[in-house]
């Protein structure tokens, strides 16, 4: 008579690497909330052990650090991108735009997490810390493109930036990767919008108003 092999149950870390238990436990933060959200929640969700995800973090502070990070260093990145750029600032300005859109469509639910941060913990008021860096790069093209004659002398920069912004960060309340604008057509939108109200109307040669 022939016995039935029994495979011994898997130990460990059944499934998961640290990027696919961080697109889970990213999920569960924004449908939940970070504070709201316990190790044992996040265990319950994934399946697994807590010991199991302690195998690959030290906490849930470690969890929410390294998931802003996704959305904070691709928007570092565009940042980078842009101050090696030549020219105009209101076209530099333009291409960030462009490129964070981008950002966001990559990395829509780290970008939504990002967004509901308030610095109750280190980790948070990290990433509120890099998220000023971003926004003063933003202030500081709108300045200069106001001062190089590109931008509407009745805009104010500090509160262009900000409403510029906001119009990019409001895609993640409703933006749908599946079945809407791919991110170029949505980058286009987003600046067609934004800046044919934002660029100073040129004015033909010879118009009395110059």
């Amino acid at each position: 008579m022939t016995t039935a092999r029994v495979t011994p149950p898997r130990r460990g870390r059944p499934g998961y690497d640290l990027e696919s238990l961080l697109a889970v436990v990213v999920k569960v933060f924004n449908e939940q909330g970070y504070e709201a959200t316990s190790m044992e929640d996040l265990s319950r969700r994934l399946g697994i052990t807590k010991s199991a995800i302690y195998h690959h973090v030290s906490g849930k502070d470690e969890l929410l650090r390294l998931a802003v990070d996704r959305a904070l260093d691709g928007l570092s990145e565009a940042a980078r991108e842009t101050a090696a750029l030549e020219g105009r600032a209101i076209d530099r300005l333009e291409h960030l735009v462009r490129r964070s859109v981008h950002v966001l469509v990559e990395r829509l639910p780290f970008v939504t997490l990002l967004l509901r941060v308030r610095g109750n913990t280190e980790a948070e008021r990290r990433a509120l810390a890099r998220r000023r860096e971003f926004d003063h790069l933003v202030g500081e093209l709108v300045r200069q493109a106001e001062a190089e004659g590109d931008v509407r002398p009745d805009v104010d920069p500090a509160v262009a930036s900000r409403l510029l912004f906001g119009l990019v960060n409001s895609l993640t309340e409703w933006y749908k990767p599946r079945g809407g604008l791919d991110a170029d057509a949505l980058a286009e939108t987003v600046c067609k919008i934004a800046f044919d109200g934002l660029r100073r109307p040129s004015v033909p040669p010879g118009d009395p108003t110059t």
